[in-house]
């Protein structure tokens, strides 16, 4: 009797002559049976610049001034709101409602490396302030219209339209031996998307180390390839080089694909033949360094270029790359995006995509600031290697580092190791890289090379001797080379007892971000210790030294959006509004001051009704049932967003009274908003004609504050 039957097996079996594997023990790729989950989101970046009294703050009209604390005050008839204090020069006080948050911007700049001088206060009332911002605002203006001509003119080049996914393309990406994480996912997609529009690709995706970058590139390679066109990848190093060869050729090794490498690592007859089959068209994807950009390299017909950490490359590389990004699709990769590049990315110049959820099974790395000792690295080592892993040791001088590879020797001498440095013969780097990856070198000593592309997931231990002299995106890139698997991972800083102010930060920065996700939120710390400055220039400072850099990048924003004809929605600023009663937070309902502080900022930054609405199920959702003052809160919110569409200028409550102003510039529909009003049965007394004012009585139905909200938002829809 023959018995069929349907599930899942755990593993492979044997009985008699028979053994059956599964594709995770035939790729010795472990697979963890979990229950379905949801996906937990990286820390969301809007709160990581929150408030804390002692803070400089920049105020839009009123300049730069000190953050001294939130504060409760009543402005009329009992009625209460919840500011913010600013202090100015000579003592001056400023009480801006939390509801006008948007106003205010969070002081932030380049480090100062001398003596950490603060910044100037402004007065209030004062001339120095109008005038740097006119001098900002006017530089901007000149930078956005030079920024927009360089991107303009990829936008109006014509480019090959890609035609949609095919169904190799569909059992490629479904042949993933991992579950693509929703970002991962939406990242192929829009990639793709991009592809098959009729101008050049120029994406941007950040995404942390490990989270599935370069699959994404893997099939945006493929896509490129079936439409006869040439892939080239672009890699800072050549571990990485190779690195990638090695992904690409496994995950292309069942269809019709070319796939060649060049590097240092080829001799050079081997990267002759390869340049001259690219000229012939015979090699599809080409992965390599910056030889790419030699001269000598040409294509027959490059479709796709991928380019992996750009920041890595020098000036002259990257003015090679912008005239290609005026021919063909660019698609860039990058854990922690420079300054620069961040900067374009956010300004709405390129188009960005994050990938911030990270894989199943995925833990965050416990890093460590600690000074030499040679008890903590014995012990971090032997419990990295008595549990079967393997340990990275970075030691960035090639003078000393076999004098340190046989120190660490001497703390491990159980251990096989092997010492890994640029200056080695080509051969016996690839072989001691490759030995490392099968697991036959137990704790490898480097310097920088092993920065980015090495993926060996048994590694979960890493040690970075003199970690004071590295940058911080270099630092969170070592840092990535461990906990690719479901193993705790850690990292250990080694520091000497003195460090200086600026290395400090950077270390600091990096112990606190350990949570998956936290590329993106140190890629902006990276922005703010440096500064943003001119982006056209070699200067990482500039004017938004003298603003800041929360309201440098506002103002850069919005000159960019009034170059592309993007205005403004509404055509008059919000209505001033007083309900009868207190409207705000209440401490007992919100307690956390960082998440009260974060909630008004969205809240004034919420211009419709359905943003404001979403606001209100969040607060349900996060505190529970709203209180009163709360309900006050988001319903004057309201009130405000439909005044500034309709042209109010105040709009007061009091009981089952109410009065309505609108501006000298408005045009009110009359009727209109009349017959609005008496569906809520609310009665309309004419006070003054020009501008003009209205008295609202309640005769029944809702109460005044939900009645006027209905009654104004009918008067909008046809306003």
């Amino acid at each position: 009797m023959v018995t069929l039957a349907l599930g899942s097996l755990g593993g492979g079996f044997a009985t008699g002559d028979l053994t059956v594997l599964t594709d995770h023990e035939i790729f010795r790729r472990a697979r963890r049976i979990r229950r379905p989950r949801r996906y937990r989101q990286a820390l969301s970046t809007a709160s990581a610049g929150s408030l804390t009294p002692g803070d400089y703050v920049v105020h839009l009209e009123h300049g730069i001034g000190v953050y001294r604390g939130i504060e409760t005050i009543t402005v009329a008839r009992g009625a209460t709101i919840e500011v913010a204090v600013l202090e100015y020069e000579g003592g001056d006080r400023l009480n801006v409602p939390l509801y006008r948050l948007d106003q205010v911007e969070q002081y932030r700049t380049a480090v100062d490396d001398g003596d950490g001088a603060p910044p100037r206060l402004n007065r209030l009332g004062g001339k120095r302030w109008r005038r740097q911002r006119a001098r900002t605002e006017a530089a901007i203006q000149r930078m956005a219209a030079e920024l927009l001509e360089l991107y303009a003119r990829r936008s109006l080049t014509g480019g090959y339209a890609y035609p949609p996914d095919t169904r190799w393309q569909r059992e490629l990406e479904s042949s993933f031996l991992y579950e693509d994480t929703p970002d991962q996912r939406t990242a192929a997609e829009e990639a793709k998307r991009d592809m098959e529009l009729p101008r050049p690709m120029d994406r941007l995706m950040v995404g942390d180390v490990g989270y599935g970058k370069t699959e994404v590139a893997v099939r945006a390679a493929f896509k490129a390839v079936q439409a006869s066109k040439q892939v080239a990848v672009l890699a800072p190093t050549t571990i990485l080089a190779e690195q990638h060869g090695r992904t690409f050729g496994d995950r292309l090794a069942d269809y019709p694909v070319n796939i060649e490498v060049l590097s240092r690592f080829r001799t050079t007859a081997e990267q002759r033949v390869v340049t001259r089959r690219l000229r012939e068209g015979t090699v599809d994807v080409v992965i390599g360094t910056h030889r790419l950009l030699s001269p000598d390299v040409t294509f027959r017909d490059l479709g796709l270029l991928v380019v992996d950490e750009e920041h890595r490359f020098g000036v002259r590389h990257k003015e090679r790359l912008k005239a290609l990004r005026l021919e063909v699709d660019v698609l860039t990769l990058t854990a922690t995006p420079i300054p620069r590049t961040l900067h374009l990315a956010l300004a709405g110049l390129r188009d960005l995509t994050m990938i911030q959820t990270p894989p199943r099974d995925r833990s965050p790395v416990l890093t460590f600031i600690e000074p030499w000792d040679d008890e903590l690295l014995v012990e971090a080592m032997a419990r990295e290697l008595d549990r079967g892993g393997q340990v990275f040791f970075v030691h960035n001088r090639i003078e000393t580092i076999y004098t340190v590879a046989e120190r660490v020797r001497r703390m491990a001498p159980r251990a096989h190791l092997a010492v890994a440095h640029g200056k080695m013969r080509e051969r016996d780097l690839d072989g001691v890289m490759r030995q490392f990856v099968a697991g036959g070198v137990d704790v490898l000593v480097s310097t920088m090379i092993v920065e980015s592309g090495l993926d060996v997931p048994n590694a979960n231990t890493m040690i970075v001797h003199n970690a004071q002299q590295f940058g911080l995106a270099q630092l969170y890139q070592l840092r990535g080379r461990v906990g690719r698997g479901h193993r705790r991972a850690y990292c250990y800083l080694v520091v000497p007892d003195a460090v200086d102010p600026g290395a400090e930060e950077r270390l600091k920065v990096l112990e606190h971000h350990t949570e998956l996700g936290s590329g993106y939120r140190i890629a902006l710390r990276d922005l703010e210790l440096r500064g943003a400055g001119n982006l056209l220039g070699k200067e990482q400072s500039g004017h938004a030294h003298a603003v800041g850099f929360d309201l440098y990048m506002r103002w850069l924003n919005d000159a960019v959006r009034a170059l592309k004809g993007e205005g403004v929605l509404t055509e008059h600023p919000p209505a001033d509004v007083t309900l009868d009663g207190p409207a705000h937070l209440p401490d007992v309902y919100v307690p956390d001051e960082d998440a009260k502080l974060d909630f008004y900022r969205r809240l004034a930054c919420a211009g419709q009704l359905g943003e404001i609405a979403a606001l209100r199920e969040e607060l349900r959702d996060r505190f529970g049932p709203l209180p009163d003052e709360a309900d006050r809160l988001l319903v004057a919110s309201e009130l405000r967003a439909l005044g500034a569409r309709l042209g109010l200028q105040s709009i007061v409550v009091r009981g089952d009274d109410a009065r309505l102003r609108f501006r000298a510039d408005a045009a009110p529909r009359l009727l209109r908003l009349t017959a609005a009003l008496d569906e809520v049965q609310f009665a309309a007394d004419v006070r003054q004609t020009v501008p003009l004012a209205l008295r609202l009585r309640r005769l029944g139905g809702m109460a005044m504050g939900a009645g006027l909200v209905r009654a104004l938002s009918a008067a909008a829809s046809d306003a």
